[in-house]
Parts: structure tokens; sequence; C-alpha cells
């Protein structure tokens, strides 16, 4: 048999795949990892008595869209990897502009404040256990993305376990906003980005393990 012959009769009778169940199964895990994370920010952290009043402050709108602007690049991120041959494209230049975006606030504030209410803008109150709450809460995202991914048929299992934390991580730090009570630039440039960087890293170590197919 002659190799055209071999390609048409495979390909005779090929229909498309309906990408409808995986959909489904996409937003059913992202939807339990995501209560999960509520929960847990609720009930182990709880929410932060003052939540309401810093509604009115520029500075909480600012830290949710930097949440939430990592946690659209990393899903953008995680949709390619988590198919063979689609590249990551703007996604790396788009994750750097976000992050470096803060930081300009962070420089601006700190060069804006006084010597001695720097450490305070850069420290807070919780620098010391923010990076941990955060990875804390990223864990119900870290295995509802792996199992995603699982799913589906990355080939680079490192970078798409990496991409698999970083959308865990920028989630989880939206969540973790419900009971943060730092709003300073610095911090959130500083500490929120550790955060994130831990179940990111944990992402990449499992990867090539649990995303093997």
């Amino acid at each position: 048999m002659k190799t055209d012959d071999l390609v048409k009769m495979l390909a005779a009778g090929v229909e498309p795949i309906d990408a409808r169940p995986m959909a489904r199964r996409f937003r059913l895990a992202l939807g339990a990892g995501t209560l999960i994370a509520v929960a847990l920010t609720a009930g182990i952290l709880h929410l932060n008595p003052a939540l309401s009043r810093y509604l009115s402050e520029p500075m909480f709108w600012i830290r949710e869209a930097y949440c939430l602007a990592l946690s659209a690049v990393a899903l953008v991120a995680v949709h390619r990897l988590a198919r063979p041959g689609r590249r990551l494209g703007l996604v790396p230049a788009a994750l750097a502009l976000v992050v470096i975006a803060m930081w300009a606030l962070a420089v601006v504030a700190l060069a804006q404040a006084s010597p001695q209410r720097r450490p305070q803008l850069v420290f807070g109150a919780t620098a010391a256990v923010c990076p941990f709450l955060i990875a804390l809460i990223a864990a119900p995202l870290l295995i509802a993305h792996l199992w995603i991914m699982r799913n589906l048929a990355p080939t680079r299992l490192a970078l798409a376990g990496a991409a698999a934390g970083l959308a865990a991580g920028s989630m989880a730090a939206l969540v973790y906003t419900l009971h943060c009570p730092e709003l300073a630039a610095p911090f959130i440039g500083i500490w929120y980005l550790c955060g994130i960087l831990i179940p990111t890293m944990l992402g990449a170590w499992l990867g090539p393990a649990l995303l093997r197919w």
C-alpha cells in the first residue's frame, strides 16, 4: 500500500472531537478548587473585618486587578500548554508587564514615603506568613489545574506544571485578598509574588511526574 493511500484510509471518517465535555470538566474542576480555596480562607484565616471599608481605597482595587491580571495570563498559559504544538506567544511578555507595573507603583510609593515609613510599606504586618498562606490556599487550585492538564496532552511537562502552579497561585492570591489587611504596593509586589512563585515552582517540579501520558 502506498503512503498516500494509507493516509487517505486513516483520515477517512475522521470526525471532530467534541470539546464540550472537556470544557465542562475544566469548569467543574476550577469551580471546585476555587470553592475549597475560599472555604480555607473563610474558615481558617477568616475574612478581613475591614473589607467593606477597603472597598473605597484605590489600592484595594489595584491589588485585585493585579491578581486578576496574573490569573488571566496564567490561564491562557495553561490553555496553550495543555495541548501539543501550541506556542506561548505573548504570554511571558504580558506576565512581565503585569509584574513590572506593580513594581513601578511600589517604587513610586517608596520614593514618596519618608525613610521611617518605608520598612512598613515593604514588610507590613504579615510579610512572614503571607507567601505561605497564599501557597496553602493555592493547594486545591494546583490539584485542579494539574488534573485538568493531565486529561489533555501537554508535551512540555515542567513548563506546563509551572503554568498550572502560576494559575493556582495567582487565583489563590486573589482569594487571599479577602483576608489580607495589606494594601501597600511594595508589599504586594514582593510578598504576593513570592506566594505565587511557591506553587509555580512546585508545579514545575511535579509536572514531569504527574503530567506524563
